[in-house]
């Protein structure tokens, strides 16, 4: 059989059950627009929090009080017999490859100006958060390098904050009063928007002692150290563990780095991404199963066709490729068409709700089109070995 003939034949049975081609076709769309749709989903939410942890660059150490558990839980304050203390930061500063650290305290609390207050997240940092963090100062400037165990009592806003209690006003130089003591306002932070659904706008900033001493702790809550670009991560990892077991005497502290988090969440979230899949998966299966119904009523119709072509010398093999081609094409044309039917809706969604993160992968479009053909070439063997197997004589004589 020439392979015009065998092209004419497949696409004049298409063309011929017009309606069942499309419906066979239609269910195989429908499951690879949600295989598309669902993996953009999840593929945007998965490129949204890994560029949310990575706005602060990938050279970063975060050490916290508490030596980490086998059972991967930070003991924290129960773990540690010494606390993270301001003599450890600026110990570690003195490490060669050391280019900013951050000692961090954190908490909530009343602040007022004027005759407005309101309650917002207080931040105890040093001087060098905006360059560890790549934030801005959009106004006057960040705390300065005083004594770290005795600065003055100085406060920088974010702009949310600014906004609530200023309005439109110039901050600075204004008292602020946090836990009812006085500060004076120096700085309004640029916008830095959400990380991971909390408000950098919505803060204040004091000098790191000060909110030790507001919130009552002995201990850092973690210590943020930035580190030379070229340098090896593990490196930088064992040289922070010697330094601190030489001050605590013994290693008491969790060191994580900005990779390891990374590593961690983009494993959960490609498991994400497929489980989402998987669910629109499902809708693959349903198209499989139709598509081998169609084909067996095919074979069941054209049986006189098929000892016909038997009849005029058309080989088993010609047979079953007849109709596995006839499966494919199915597959094909109904996963091409899922997939522009799912960009496009994952297109509107992005349009209709902004804020959700969409993104389509073409790994995912190439492997949605690839799964399309091997459902259509899987689900058609069986009618196709079916059609091959036929007796000439006897599918010539069936009605």
């Amino acid at each position: 059989m020439r392979t015009r003939d065998f092209l004419r034949l497949t696409g004049s049975s298409l063309i011929a059950h017009r309606m069942r081609s499309f419906l066979t076709t239609l269910g195989i769309a429908v499951g690879i627009a949600a295989v598309v749709l669902l993996t953009s989903i999840g593929e945007g939410v998965h490129q949204f929090v890994l560029n949310e942890f990575s706005q602060f660059g990938t050279n970063l150490v975060g050490i916290n009080p508490g030596k980490q558990t086998t059972a991967g839980g930070s003991m924290g304050m129960f773990g540690t017999e010494r606390p993270l203390s301001i003599g450890d930061a600026e110990a570690l500063k003195r490490l060669s490859y050391t280019k900013a650290v951050v000692p961090v305290v954190v908490g909530n609390a009343e602040v007022e100006a004027g005759n407005r207050r309101r309650r917002t997240t207080v931040y105890g940092v040093g001087p060098e958060m905006p360059e560890a963090f790549s934030m801005e100062v959009k106004l006057g400037r960040f705390l300065p390098d005083d004594d770290p165990t005795a600065p003055r009592a100085f406060a920088v806003l974010g702009s949310k904050v600014r906004k609530e209690l200023f309005d439109d006003r110039n901050p600075l130089g204004q008292r602020l009063t946090i836990g009812g003591s006085r500060y004076r306002i120096i700085g309004v932070m640029a916008s830095k928007g959400t990380f991971l659904g909390f408000d950098l706008d919505d803060t204040v900033y004091i000098p790191t002692v000060r909110g030790m001493s507001l919130f009552n702790t002995e201990s850092l809550f973690e210590i943020d150290l930035i580190y030379d670009e070229g340098m090896p991560v593990d490196k930088v990892v064992e040289g922070i563990k010697e330094l601190l077991v030489a001050r605590h005497g013994k290693e008491d502290v969790t060191i994580t780095t900005q990779q390891q988090m990374l590593d961690v969440l983009g494993g959960v979230l490609n498991v994400l991404t497929f489980a989402v899949g998987a669910i629109g998966g499902i809708s693959l299966l349903v198209g499989a199963i139709g598509i081998v119904t169609i084909m067996t009523i095919a074979v069941n119709e054209r049986i006189n066709e098929i000892g016909l072509l038997r009849a005029l010398g058309a080989r088993r093999s010609q047979v079953l490729g007849l109709f596995l081609g006839e499966a494919v094409v199915l597959a094909a044309a109904g996963g091409l068409s899922g997939l522009l039917l799912g960009i496009g809706l994952a297109q509107l969604l992005h349009l209709a709700l902004p804020a959700l993160p969409v993104h389509v992968s073409l790994f995912y479009i190439l492997l949605a089109e690839a799964v399309a053909v091997l459902i259509g070439l899987l689900a058609g063997v069986l009618p196709a070995r079916r059609a091959a197997r036929l007796d000439p004589v006897e599918a010539l004589r069936a009605e």
